[in-house]
């Protein structure tokens, strides 16, 4: 695999921690009844799954790019 897929992957896990630790904050305060707070971290969340899924296709296009085609799409 390639130093550039690997740090895709490093990257796109590291965007999705941060999007977990945001959901559970806008559940927190949401719970608190701080609604403004709840939705500003349920939108950083939504950043970083954004990031996350850009990583992983940059991934996916390194993957392909070392290895000449893409897998088959199985049911």
């Amino acid at each position: 695999m390639s130093k550039k897929a690997i740090e895709h992957h490093h990257k796109a896990a590291e965007h999705h921690e941060h999007a977990a630790r945001h959901h559970k904050e806008a559940a927190k305060h949401h719970e608190a009844g701080k609604h403004e707070t709840a939705a500003h971290h349920a939108h950083l969340a939504r950043g970083h799954h954004e990031h996350a899924s850009h990583h992983a296709g940059e991934a996916a296009k390194a993957h392909i790019e070392d290895h000449g085609k893409a897998m088959p799409a199985r049911a």
